[in-house]
Formats: structure tokens, sequence, C-alpha cells
């Protein structure tokens, strides 16, 4: 656990992520409104939010091949950020970032930094080297990323839908050795 000037960060165990399913499902909702590119399209429902939080991150957490970050600011979730580190054999070093979100209430506060600043402690205490993660070209994320020691490994065109428009967007792919 971490504090910024009232940005606690949590690590989430699978009954956190069970009893604060709403919150965390409320979280991804708006961040997928306001257009952030990560994995999902609109029409978007709390629905299915809550569900990737129960079907996909919940059991990963479980079977201790994911870790879930909360930020907390203002007694409320303003962020979250997971660190998958359910690798093949041969890369035992590795681990990726998924899933950066930052509630469009709470973002230009460095809640996003401190986020990332966590995820790659704990991959440290991993055991891990390398972190990978990928973002959409030309978004916000992108240039926080390299500001923050990420560097480009390269650009996939046409990797994604986007969230509100019938196109396809590319993702640039980066790393962090630490």
């Amino acid at each position: 656990m971490s504090n910024d000037t009232q940005t606690t960060i949590s690590i989430f165990s699978a009954d956190d992520i069970a009893s604060h399913l709403s919150e965390l499902g409320a979280l991804l909702r708006a961040c997928v409104d306001d257009g952030a590119s990560i994995g999902f399209v609109l029409p978007f429902s709390v629905d299915d939010s809550r569900a990737f939080f129960s079907n996909n991150v919940l059991p990963a957490v479980r079977l201790g091949k994911r870790v879930l970050l909360v930020a907390y600011k203002n007694d409320r979730i303003a962020g979250s950020g997971q660190l998958d580190f359910d690798t093949p054999p041969n890369q035992p070093h590795r681990a990726e970032v998924r899933k950066l979100l930052v509630h469009p209430d709470f973002r230009r506060q460095g809640i996003a930094k401190v986020i990332m600043a966590e995820l790659e402690r704990v991959a440290g205490q991993l055991g891990r080297s390398l972190i990978t993660l990928d973002t959409r070209t030309g978004d916000k994320a992108e240039p926080l990323y390299a500001s923050l020691g990420y560097n480009t490994a390269g650009i996939i065109p046409g990797y994604c839908r986007d969230p509100f428009e019938d196109r396809l967007d590319s993702t640039t792919v980066m790393y962090k050795s630490l």
C-alpha cells in the first residue's frame, strides 16, 4: 500500500473485488463512456462492466495470476490498474499492465502515475524485470507511459475497434525494463 496526497493504493483480493463490483463496474463504465479504448465498445452496460470484473479479473486474482490495484481518493474509487503475470514458462521475468483506469472525475491529478509506480513495485517483488503494455496510438496515455520510461516496441495498425465509431485504431506496444 502506498500513499500520495490523499490517494491511497490498495491491492484488492478476490473478496475485495466481489464486495466492490458495483464501484469497479462504475469506474470501468465511466472510462468507456469517456472514450477509453480498453477493449470495450458501446453500447456497454453497467452489467457488462461488473461482469468483466466478476468473470475475468476476480478469477485471475483468485488463481494468483493477476494483481488488481485500486486507487482511492476522497473515499471514492478513483482508478485501478492490473498486473498480469500469467506468462508462459519461457517468460517468467515478464508481466503485463492491463486496464489502467482513472475515473474522468479524477484525471490530471497524478493518479495514473501513482498506480503505475505501484504496479512496477509489485512486479519487482514478483521477480519480474520487464513490463509490457499496449495503448491506442495517439491516446493521452501514450505520452504518460513514455514519461514513465516506457519505450515503444512498435505500432500495430488496425489493432482494435474504436469504442464510438466503426473504424479500426492502431495500438502502440510499449515496454520497460525494471
